[in-house]
């Protein structure tokens, strides 16, 4: 097809990608009401090290024993994470919170947390909508690891790790994110290009015949050709 029969279909039926974009350009404006301000975010985020004390009867000859304590504790962190996200951790998190006067169910403290991992490192971050009680929920999660590991390190059936927190809760607020800013033009321009695929699928299925080139196409001679009013 080139580019001339192209032009000629998009002004034929221009109306309907133009229509159709306007019409998600609507409904986005009334989802989305950019003009109100979005609640505001704040992130916590802390860091741990996870790590395993050498066998202290290790023979010495054979190997070095911290080797294998950082090769343990590294295993350990995969596991370790997954104790973090656990129910069990939010509800101990929630209790502590409670203390405090702070009622937060597990559930919404498990879906708020994020956890990430290198090596022996362990990061976990919260995001909420006011950063007085995040910064509890951050702290109070720190406590805990803090102060009850070997608890946590029990139910793994491991003996001598422990945690150290390198990086203590600190709290940030957190602007719009990249997705937020561009998903009203993304809408736009996908509804663009719907349109405008759904202009050349009619044109493709209506059999009207528009000009000559037409019907020389088709094998007919044509004789004389009426103009159209303009």
């Amino acid at each position: 097809m080139e580019i001339r029969q192209i032009w000629q279909i998009i002004r034929r039926r221009w109306r309907l990608p133009v229509l159709l974009t306007v019409l998600v350009g609507l409904f986005s404006l009334l989802q989305m009401r950019p003009w109100q301000p979005a609640p505001p975010s704040y992130s916590a985020s802390l860091r741990m090290l996870v790590g395993v004390l050498p066998a202290a009867e290790a023979d010495r000859t054979a190997y070095d024993p911290r080797y294998y304590a950082w090769l343990t504790s590294e295993y350990l962190v995969d596991d370790f994470t997954e104790v973090v996200r656990s129910d069990l951790f939010a509800r101990n998190v929630s209790a502590r919170l409670a203390e405090q006067a702070l009622q937060v169910p597990p559930g919404v403290i498990r879906g708020s947390a994020a956890t990430g991992k290198q090596h022996r490192i362990i990061t976990l971050s919260f995001t909420w909508g006011d950063a007085g009680e995040l910064a509890a929920i951050a702290q109070a999660a720190a406590d805990e690891l803090t102060e009850n590991a070997p608890f946590y390190f029990k139910q793994l059936g491991t003996d001598g790790a422990g945690i150290s927190l390198l990086d203590a809760p600190s709290v940030a607020a957190v602007g719009p994110g990249l997705r937020d800013r561009l998903e009203l033009a993304l809408r736009l321009l996908l509804a663009l290009f719907a349109g405008l695929g759904l202009a050349f699928l009619l044109d493709y299925l209506d059999t009207s015949i528009r000009s000559r080139a037409e019907l020389e196409e088709m094998g007919y001679h044509i004789l004389g050709e009426i103009p159209k009013r303009r």
